[in-house]
């Protein structure tokens, strides 16, 4: 598949592609995508926490009928397997988040844009929207501090095409990024932010602190939104019961690929407890440190209906734009499929099976 999308030579993992990106970005940009807050703790624990957990297959099932699709709030999609809402993919690739929605709508795969893209919501629904094998299509929101921004923002993505808003709720101020701050990392002159509004750009802590969002403002923007509203950056079973309360219709389990706080633990260890507590009422779904077929196993298998792949998105987008995002997501979904298979598994519901993994102990 490499050489017909004219990519580098050698990538055959999600890992070549992250090796191949370190070396052709720009040292700050690198640090901006990669760099995780503080001392990076939660960033290694997200990966170590899914390569710690181990598979119990069973043999000599009847794979007949095997299909990898699922459904997610009305949608179907080639595999539970979304792209997480990333900043500024500019800054990887002219193709930005056009050429990423163009990738994942090609392969049957969910988008969730995000607040901070370059590129005009509508812009990235056009290139998703013509696809009739597309994903889900999800626009990602931070509270901003102004109900009537959300709301209108809310109403642009709806209007748009977009299915659902997905609420960022860990993120009320920057994490303390060390590596993004040695490198002296500042975006491009220039570099637009069509979603955010002047008056939230650049804002000081202490204006940011003032104006977080509270689970009223969640109640608020459920109850006003006319699409469904899903939480990122759950991470306390408690929080997960006060989400469906509020009405939200989803709950993303998330420490933000450890960019904001230190030392929360890895999400695949809290993962069960969240599953718990929402109990079936509303989907759950993952992200942090997703690698590997194998993970999307381990994530399902753990309880959650879906997960979301980051940093590795961008790296493909690096290497090679839309092309290379494809050529990521296609690495991912055909490794998924074959780990399924290989734990004797025929249906994505069959791999809610608490049985087939050893679940990791929290560090």
């Amino acid at each position: 598949m490499g050489k017909h999308l004219n990519l580098p030579p050698g990538l055959v993992t999600l890992a070549d592609h992250g090796e191949h990106a370190r070396r052709s970005l720009d040292a700050r940009t690198w640090a901006y995508f990669e760099g995780g807050a503080a001392d990076g703790i939660t960033l290694h624990a997200n990966r170590a926490a899914w390569e710690a957990i181990r598979l119990r297959p069973r043999v000599l099932a009847d794979l007949s009928g095997f299909d990898p699709r699922t459904a997610l709030l009305g949608r179907a999609m080639a595999a539970p397997v979304l792209v997480a809402p990333m900043a500024h993919q500019g800054l990887a690739h002219p193709d930005a988040e056009r050429g990423t929605a163009l990738a994942a709508a090609a392969l049957g795969v969910g988008l969730v844009l995000a607040t901070q893209s370059g590129t005009p919501l509508e812009e990235v629904a056009r290139a998703s929207l013509p696809d009739p094998d597309r994903g889900p299509l999800w626009f990602q929101l931070y509270w901003l501090g102004n109900r009537a921004w959300v709301r209108e923002l809310a109403d642009r993505a709806q209007r748009a095409g977009y299915e659902a808003i997905v609420l960022t709720v860990d993120a009320p101020v920057q994490g303390v990024r060390d590596a993004e701050r040695r490198s002296g990392f500042t975006l491009p002159a220039g570099m637009e932010s069509p979603h955010v509004p002047p008056v939230a750009r650049g804002a000081k802590l202490a204006a940011l602190v003032q104006q977080a969002a509270t689970w009223d403002e969640v109640a608020w923007l459920a109850s006003e939104s006319t699409l469904p509203v899903l939480l990122k950056g759950i991470t306390h079973p408690a929080d997960a019961a006060l989400a469906l309360e509020a009405g939200a219709a989803g709950i993303i389990v998330s420490n933000h690929g450890g960019r904001v706080l230190d030392t929360l633990p890895a999400t695949a260890t809290v993962l069960p407890e969240i599953v718990a507590a929402v109990d079936g009422r509303v989907p759950v779904l993952v992200d942090g440190g997703i690698r590997r077929g194998t993970d999307v196993v381990k994530a399902l298998a753990l309880g959650a209906d879906a997960v979301l792949v980051g940093r590795p998105v961008l790296h493909g987008l690096a290497n090679a734009g839309a092309a290379g995002v494809a050529h990521v997501l296609r690495l991912l979904l055909d490794e998924f499929m074959a780990a399924m298979a290989l734990c004797g598994k025929r249906r994505v519901a069959d791999l809610r099976d608490a049985g087939l993994v050893e679940a990791p102990s929290r560090p």
